[in-house]
């Protein structure tokens, strides 16, 4: 029998933010996140908030005692040097250190390069809002386990501002689109080895519907949408997709292939992941 795989999931949020996630969907970003890799691989998380000056790991419990660590996304922006992203970039510098297998989306991304040391900037291609297009692994990515199953070109749901401008010493570009060069990367330092994507796929479009709902008036000015109504058909879309991904009418509205509207694939970097480092650590933790 496979061992029970135990996740860490390092939240990337502040307290302000995260609970106003708790207040509109019921749950933070990175409860959300680890009911989907149980959903996928069963075991259990543990959350950290790895945003606060007092996050702290459960009592008697070492890093070195779980199959993973996962960090979230983000609204903060590496860039600007808050402690609250400091934090964080600290806490990536002692997972690599402990050689504990380690996956992030978008905002993980982002700090696991600067905690290698590379650099990260406001996109000056702008928002990537709703869906990466195009997205292409090049020939290093398609020989990479992260990415097997995924085809030449796919599409992932995903929200940023920032990119991963320059990837860290020992690191390997995996995939780009036109928007942000750094889609996928892996990144070794310090004894440790990172996966991440610059998308999220963690989300369901259910979830997705509500980020864009959050941000429905910066959307609209930013020219993603000309009103609210418009706003409002797309987002009522995705949750009908969600509910019942043969939608094909729906889907075929926004050129939405079963790359993001079947669950399975969607979350094809994550079932990777886990495949190819989460499980062998724990049998080899459970030795």
């Amino acid at each position: 029998m496979s061992p029970s795989l135990r996740f860490l999931i390092l939240e990337g949020n502040t307290r302000a933010v995260r609970e106003g996630y708790r207040a509109e969907t019921g749950r933070t970003p990175a409860q959300a996140y680890g009911e989907v890799l149980v959903a996928i691989a069963g075991g259990h998380f543990d959350i950290l908030h790895a945003a606060d000056a007092d996050a702290a790991l459960p009592a008697g419990v070492a890093l070195a005692d779980y199959d993973a660590a996962i960090i979230t996304g983000s609204s903060l922006h590496i860039w600007q040097e808050e402690p609250e992203a400091l934090r964080q970039v600290a806490l990536a510098q002692a997972v690599f250190a402990s050689g504990v297998p380690f996956f992030g989306s978008c905002w993980g991304l982002q700090v696991a390069s600067v905690a290698a040391g590379g650099v990260v900037h406001r996109n000056p291609n702008g928002r990537e809002i709703g869906f990466a297009r195009r997205i292409a692994p090049n020939a290093e990515g398609r020989a990479h386990p992260l990415l097997a199953g995924r085809p030449d070109v796919f599409d992932a749901p995903c929200s940023h501002l920032d990119e991963v401008a320059v990837l860290p010493p020992d690191s390997t570009l995996l995939a780009s689109n036109a928007v942000s060069r750094v889609q996928a990367a892996e990144i070794r330092h310090a004894g440790g080895t990172f996966w991440g994507v610059q998308y999220h796929p963690e989300y369901s479009l259910s979830q997705l519907a509500h980020l864009i709902e959050r941000r429905m008036e910066t959307l609209i000015a930013e020219g993603f949408f000309a009103d609210a109504r418009q706003k409002e058909a797309f987002v009522a879309d995705l949750r009908a997709i969600d509910a019942d991904p043969g939608l094909r009418h729906a889907a075929w509205r926004y050129g939405l292939g079963p790359d993001v509207t079947d669950p399975v694939l969607r979350t094809t970097e994550l079932r990777n992941f886990i495949a190819a480092q989460v499980r062998p650590r724990a049998i080899r933790r459970a030795a």
